[in-house]
């Protein structure tokens, strides 16, 4: 449906049409469904007209032209009768002669005028004619007996076929086509809703889920077609959102759980410091405090850590080697538990130097926190991975808690023991950045203390380039 909109302008006139379409997706479809089968439907009945016409205007022709071929060859041997007679469906026959008088005619065609004005010239003696008076039209053949000027004329005429007759043919074709086109328009309305129905269900389910509530799912439609794997692809993205928006809203209460226990300890001291000076020691109230401020300083370090590598945009990769970033790691420590390196050659890697420098860092403090004598550092090559091992001769990792440590703000009890102020993300860092780089952390069995194995892909073994995220 359109609807015209004229709009008047400075120095004439203009108009400005507006065609408003259906907004349904389904209407749209079945209209235009509708439009190519008129068009189809209207060239068909064309060439079924043309056709209907052609064959019987060719039979009527045919059997005009016998008809009068042989009482042309009868008139030219003297042999026609005063009353012609009719043995088929051709009823008018007459002989005309130059003066336009009757002189032979069939009975029904006795009475009539001649049954045409034209007369056939010498160079083209057979004629085919449509003749149309007030008793309708006649489809006739005339045939010139003879070259001289005085020539007679024979004609043989059929009434044309009444369906012929006032377009009725073409009323016929198009009643007949209108019932097919309101069944293709009602099939396609079917097919289209019935295919449509999966996004309507879709679409009203989608209505359903809000920020606060991301459980439901789309209905999955039968079958592999688009809409189906459309339907399964939304699912699997509202499968990450609601997988990242319960992460986001666990490490939000972890992050202030963690966040208000050193502040409210620290508030604690600092106000019975200045609350009871005389019974409290105001330097060891704030030096305990200093101790609060180092672990919320660690805290807020590893987020900001976090958050780079989950939402910043991440460093061109490049070769990095890591037996190199092992062994300058190791050569950077101060104290603490010695640190023994076993290297097995060169090992690259594609990655970005500083985050994976990070993870040897975090493996390397975790190591060194539980160690009682010593810790092991092993980097080989293995089946196209570059595998960095960290081993300790501490009290170990139970094996239901081997998961548990990659957890964020997860301290078990001896690390809290022996580390105080740590912040609980080191080891959840360096497996996201392993992730990131597509490798692996995980803890290992050992036969003595916890043993932290980190996986990558050798570079020689990448099939592309690493983004790293």
């Amino acid at each position: 449906m359109s609807r015209a909109i004229a709009s008047g302008a400075t120095g004439g006139r203009r108009f400005r049409w507006t065609m408003y379409r259906p907004q349904s997706l389904r209407a749209r479809y079945t209209m235009a469904a509708t439009a190519l089968s008129f068009l189809v439907l209207t060239g068909a009945g064309a060439s079924l007209d043309m056709v209907i016409r052609h064959k019987l205007e060719t039979d009527a022709c045919a059997e005009t032209r016998r008809v009068a071929g042989l009482w042309s060859t009868a008139m030219r041997n003297g042999e026609v009768p005063h009353t012609i007679p009719v043995f088929n469906q051709v009823k008018l026959v007459q002989v005309v002669d130059s003066d336009d008088r009757v002189v032979e005619a069939s009975k029904q065609a006795a009475a009539l005028p001649p049954l045409s004005a034209v007369r056939p010239p010498p160079d083209n003696p057979i004629q085919k004619l449509t003749e149309c008076g007030p008793n309708g039209c006649s489809l006739l053949t005339a045939i010139r007996t003879s070259r001289e000027p005085d020539s007679t004329f024979v004609y043989a005429a059929l009434p044309a076929p009444s369906i012929l007759m006032k377009h009725r043919l073409e009323l016929w074709i198009a009643a007949a086509a209108l019932p097919l086109l309101v069944a293709i328009s009602r099939l396609t309305w079917t097919l289209l809703g019935r295919s449509l129905c999966p996004v309507t269900l879709s679409r009203a389910r989608m209505s359903q889920i809000t920020p606060n509530d991301l459980s439901l799912r789309l209905p999955q439609p039968p079958g592999r077609n688009e809409i189906s794997q459309l339907v399964g692809t939304a699912n699997e993205v509202l499968d990450r959102m609601e997988t990242a928006v319960q992460h986001h809203r666990r490490f939000a209460s972890d992050a202030s759980h963690e966040l208000r226990t050193p502040m409210a300890g620290m508030r604690l001291q600092l106000e019975g410091a200045l609350l009871d000076p005389e019974n409290v020691n105001a330097h060891d109230a704030i030096r305990s405090a200093l101790v609060g401020v180092d672990r919320l300083q660690a805290i807020v370090d590893d987020l900001l850590v976090m958050a780079r590598i989950t939402e910043e945009e991440p460093a061109p990769p490049g070769p990095v080697d890591v037996t190199g970033l092992v062994r300058e790691a190791v050569a950077r420590r101060n104290g603490g538990v010695p640190v023994h390196v076993h290297p097995s050659g060169c090992a690259y890697v594609s990655g970005t130097i500083v985050q994976l420098t990070r993870v040897v860092e975090n493996l390397l403090n975790n190591a060194q926190r539980h160690a009682e004598t010593r810790v092991d550092v092993a980097v080989e090559t293995v089946n196209g991975d570059v595998v960095v091992t960290v081993s300790d001769d501490g009290d170990g990792i139970a094996p239901r808690d081997r998961e548990r440590v990659f957890e964020r703000f997860t301290r078990l009890d001896s690390g809290r023991r022996r580390d105080p102020s740590g912040s609980g993300l080191g080891l959840a860092i360096s497996r996201e950045i392993a992730e990131a780089h597509g490798g692996t952390l995980r803890c290992e069995d050992s036969p003595l203390g916890a043993r932290l194995v980190l996986r990558l892909r050798s570079l020689d073994q990448r099939s592309d380039p690493l983004t790293a995220a």
